[in-house]
């Protein structure tokens, strides 16, 4: 009996023992190093030991993948010579590259029994041979989702073809690599995802239906660690509880229904640390208890929400009141506007109060701008204090305030409130140790009676306040048609005003100023005219303009140029006589503006050839100007007077003087108003007046005149205080250059 087969059966059967037997303590091996969580590197290099162990003239090696998918990157081959590990790191994968790179590529087996002859390794063959490596059987290493990690690698000295156990061993340790791969990836991941959880800047909960914590991190359990002192429930509807309930209802709803859910709310940090929060909530089913769970992911935004805060009030309010600022008023005044619909499809009423504090320019020039600040912000307080809630408040300029009143208001209740915020302002208050009262010229329209949009409605508002200022200040005035022709008027005289000078259309008149006794004419008062279109615009309506504009400036310059031309001419002819000059506070306004003005008188010298008769020019300023008080304006009034200019207070009486002014300011002359004069037939009180005026002038050593004489009433009693100079109608109107120059020829002539 031939015994042979049965021998040969015998030990094959005993080598598939022996293969099995240590397939399982290849199998066990690995699987106790990923349980311990060990490195990937120390478990690939304990599968390629335990592999060159099974098969005798082996030296295994894996090769990873790399993250881009191009290249292969040795890990673990001990018995492979370093310079072959080194020079085959890196390689890019391709369909004839050696065995593993086209394993990899292909993502499948490639037996490579003679590496000499192989097409795959034509052009990488010196490599190999060099190490003496012969024959190089490659497996794809792959996971569960059958995506290439790497390639696990048999190489020989010998040219060597696989036997079918030999396919079974290079195919299991595949198998074993790709379980430590993905194990150890996925333990990294893990561990990863841990670290970043319980490093995350912002709070993460987990939890259950039953509001169960199934994890937490640090931030969460810092940010509501008055609820969760016991790291066990979160009890949600408490840490909400400040929060908008309608909008904790739709969170609810939402995860409910197994939705996402993300907004902003207030979170209860603790009982007197409300915070602002955003929230994302992520509903999550668990596999295994089959209930839905939810991560609660939570950001303190309350640094966020109050720098917003603090941005949208300095966007939105003024930074000195408080009060609300240009800008959203003119935001608020559009947004009711357009919301004209929302009722009954009607437009909505409201008015408009513009309010400006009266001669608060001087309380800044007197007291100083850090007090004027300080007023600014009592003028704040009171009228908070004396509005309805519902009205809006602004200060909308340097003391200009906006008070927008909704509704329908009648006449009697809009005068009223008036009444009650001046009331509130004529009470007292001590700033810079002086006692201060105040009032504010009122301005104000009505939506949409006055006018149907924003921009219509605030110009309305500010051409009834500027009324109210001309009516005499401290006044209420509504806004009406006659107010509109007003301001209509007054732009269109701005706009003809800018080019008078050059097209040539002012014009000086010349009003004598007489002594009353002999009538003789011993000066004049120059007066400017404005003819436009052959009429003659008054005065009283385009030096106001002149002077809001600035324009007084270059106008009262030309002016002294031709008062000075008219004098040369005069003083040529050899019956000169001084000239009175009106000056604009405006021109003495500013320091620059006061060298300007000096500046002047040394530039026309030079034009007009000569020396400047100063001893024939007075300059005729307004109380007004001595109220500012700066000792720049007195060191100029005083270098005006040394030149030989004097200096005369026009109108006076009529402004808010005081007699300190005159014995401290250089000034030679006073005007005594016509409105004086014109009183003297009204009685003894009004004659007394001016006989105060009278001997104050001549204690101060001032030269006296008396304009607006017109009745011999009233020049008998000028003649009677021994008035030494009369300018009025009485005598001579202002008229023009040639019949002055005419009538001071034949005075000449009498006298």
């Amino acid at each position: 009996m031939d015994i042979g087969p049965h021998i040969n059966k015998l030990v094959e059967d005993t080598n598939q023992y022996d293969f099995r037997e240590s397939s399982i303590e290849r199998y066990s091996t690995i699987l106790d190093m990923v349980l311990q969580g060990l490195p990937l590197g120390e478990m690939l290099h304990a599968l390629v030991l335990l592999i060159e162990a099974q098969k005798i003239g082996t030296r295994a090696s894996v090769l990873l993948l790399s993250d881009d998918g191009k290249r292969l990157l040795s890990c673990a081959a001990p018995n492979l010579p370093e310079e072959y590990n080194n020079a085959i790191s890196g390689t890019e994968i391709g369909i004839d590259v050696g065995s593993c790179g086209a394993a990899a590529f292909t993502r499948e087996r490639v037996i490579v029994e003679d590496i000499e002859h192989h097409p795959n390794w034509k052009n990488f063959k010196e490599i190999p041979l060099k190490a003496g490596l012969k024959a190089c059987w490659s497996e794809p290493i792959k996971d569960s989702n059958q995506n290439v990690l790497g390639t696990f690698a048999m190489y020989y000295d010998t040219i060597k073809s696989p036997s079918e156990q030999d396919l079974h061993l290079i195919q299991e340790a595949a198998r074993l690599a790709s379980l430590a791969i993905e194990r150890s990836r996925g333990m990294h991941i893990q561990r990863l995802s841990s670290k970043i959880f319980n490093s995350l800047p912002i709070a993460l909960v987990i939890t259950s239906e039953d509001n169960s914590v199934l994890s937490a991190n640090p931030i969460f359990k810092s940010l509501t660690s008055t609820y969760y002192a016991n790291l066990k429930l979160f009890d949600v509807n408490r840490f909400l509880s400040h929060s908008q309930q309608d909008v904790v209802a739709d969170l609810f709803e939402h995860l409910k229904r197994g939705h996402p859910w993300q907004g902003e709310l207030k979170g209860l940090k603790t009982d007197n640390d409300i915070i602002d929060i955003s929230l994302n909530v992520t509903v999550i089913r668990d596999s295994f208890t089959q209930q839905n769970c939810f991560a609660w992911l939570i950001t303190d935004i309350s640094a966020r929400k109050n720098a917003e805060k603090m941005i949208n009030f300095q966007s939105n309010n003024d930074q000195l009141t408080g009060l609300s600022n240009r800008k959203y008023l003119f935001e608020s005044l559009q947004a009711m506007i357009d919301s004209e619909d929302s009722v009954n499809g009607c437009k909505q009423d409201f008015s408009l109060m513009l309010m400006d504090i009266d001669h608060f320019k001087q309380i800044n020039d007197t007291l100083g701008h850090d007090n004027g600040d300080l007023v600014l912000k009592f003028v704040a307080q009171r009228l908070l204090s004396a509005i309805p809630d519902n009205v809006l408040i602004a200060r909308i300029a340097a003391d200009e305030f906006a008070l927008v009143l909704p509704g329908k208001m009648c006449s009697e209740s809009l005068i009223s409130l008036f009444d009650d915020l001046t009331n509130e302002l004529k009470k007292l208050f001590i700033v810079g140790g002086q006692d201060v009262m105040l009032s504010m010229s009122t301005g104000l329209a009505r939506y949409p009676h006055d006018a149907d949009n924003v921009e219509q409605i605030l110009n309305c508002a500010t051409q009834a306040m500027y009324n109210a200022k001309s009516r005499g200040r401290n006044c209420l005035q509504f806004f009406n048609q006659q107010i509109q022709k007003d301001a209509e008027r007054h732009a269109e005289l701005y706009l003809h005003l800018k080019s008078a000078l050059s097209h040539n259309e002012f014009e000086l008149y010349y009003q004598p100023i007489v002594n009353p006794f002999s009538g003789q004419i011993i000066k004049a008062e120059v007066l400017l005219r404005w003819i436009h279109d052959g009429q003659f615009i008054s005065p009283d309506e385009f030096i106001p303009i002149a002077e809001e504009s600035g324009l007084i400036v270059q106008i009262g310059e030309w002016v002294r140029t031709q008062a000075l031309t008219s004098i040369i001419a005069l003083q040529k002819s050899g019956y000169a006589i001084p000239f009175a000059i009106n000056v604009s506070t405006i021109e003495f306004w500013t320091s620059d503006l006061q060298q300007r003005f000096l500046n002047y008188f040394d530039n026309i010298s030079e034009a007009l050839g000569g020396e400047i008769p100063y001893q024939l020019i007075t300059l005729e300023i307004t109380e007004s100007l001595m109220m500012k008080q700066q000792s720049s304006i007195s060191q100029l009034l005083t270098e005006l007077r040394h030149r030989g200019m004097q200096i005369s207070v026009d109108d006076f009486g009529t402004g808010y003087s005081s007699l300190s002014y005159l014995a401290n300011f250089p000034v030679d002359q006073v005007k005594i108003d016509k409105s004086f004069i014109q009183k003297i037939s009204l009685g003894a009180r009004h004659e007394a007046l001016i006989e105060a005026i009278v001997s104050m002038s001549r204690a101060l050593d001032l030269s006296i005149v008396a304009e607006g004489v017109e009745t011999e009433v009233e020049l008998n009693f000028i003649k009677k205080q021994n008035i030494e100079a009369v300018q009025g109608y009485y005598f001579y109107k202002p008229m023009p250059k040639n019949d002055f120059f005419d009538l001071l020829a034949k005075q000449s002539r009498i006298f």
